[in-house]
C-alpha cells in the first residue's frame, strides 16, 4: 500500500564505505515488509553486472540501467512504493528533480553515492541531495595507509595518485581507487 507520504534517504560517503550494501539492506528490509521495489542504477556502471546493483563485498540486487534520469518515471511501476537509485552521482543533473517528484508522490526514495570524487570535492548532484533529503547517512570506509577513518576516495594510475586535471569519472574498484583518510588522500595539481 503506498503511502500519502514520501521522503527522500541518503547514503553517501568514499569508495569502499558499504554505500551499496546499505543501500540494499534497506531494499530487501522493504521486500521483506511486502512493499512494493524498483531500483534504478546508470549504465555506466557496469562493473560487477547489468543488470544489479552490487557491492564491493559481493551483495547485489536486481536493477534495471537507465541512460539518464527522465527515463525512470517512464520505467516507474504504479504500484512501486520504494525506489534505489544507486551511483547518483553519475546521472545528470535531471535526476534531483525526478527523486523529488517520486518523494511528492508518496514513494520512499533512497539515494546512494559518492559524495566526492576524487579529488575530494561535491560530485555531481549528490550536494543537492544530502541538503533537501530528510535523512542522509554519510558513511566511512577504512584508510589503506593507516587504518585510521577513511572519507576520501583515492585514484590510483601506475600505483601514483591522480592529477587533478585528470577526468572526473573513470568507473572502477579496487584496481584503481582505494579510501583514505584526510591527511593520507593527495591530490597532485602540477
Amino acid at each position: 500500500m503506498k503511502s500519502d507520504h514520501g521522503w527522500v534517504e541518503v547514503v553517501c560517503g568514499c569508495m569502499f564505505s558499504g554505500k551499496t550494501d546499505e543501500l540494499i539492506r534497506r531494499l530487501r528490509r522493504a521486500t521483506i515488509a511486502r512493499q512494493k521495489v524498483q531500483v534504478f542504477k546508470p549504465t555506466i556502471d557496469n562493473r560487477y553486472a547489468v543488470e544489479k546493483v552490487a557491492s564491493h563485498a559481493g551483495t547485489d540486487y536486481a536493477a534495471i540501467p537507465v541512460n539518464s534520469s527522465a527515463e525512470i518515471l517512464g520505467k516507474l511501476e504504479t504500484d512501486t512504493t520504494v525506489v534505489g537509485v544507486d551511483e547518483a552521482q553519475f546521472f545528470d543533473e535531471g535526476i534531483v528533480d525526478i527523486v523529488e517528484k517520486m518523494a511528492d508522490k508518496g514513494i520512499r526514495v533512497i539515494v546512494a553515492g559518492l559524495d566526492c570524487d576524487f579529488r575530494g570535492e561535491p560530485f555531481g548532484c549528490m550536494p543537492e541531495f544530502m541538503a533537501k533529503a530528510e535523512k542522509v547517512d554519510k558513511l566511512q570506509a577504512i584508510c589503506m595507509v593507516c587504518g585510521e577513518p577513511a572519507t576520501r576516495t583515492q585514484r590510483l594510475v601506475n600505483g601514483q595518485p591522480a592529477r587533478y586535471d585528470d577526468p572526473v569519472v573513470i568507473v572502477g574498484a579496487a584496481e584503481m581507487y582505494e579510501a583514505r583518510c584526510r591527511h593520507h588522500h593527495q591530490v597532485p595539481r602540477d
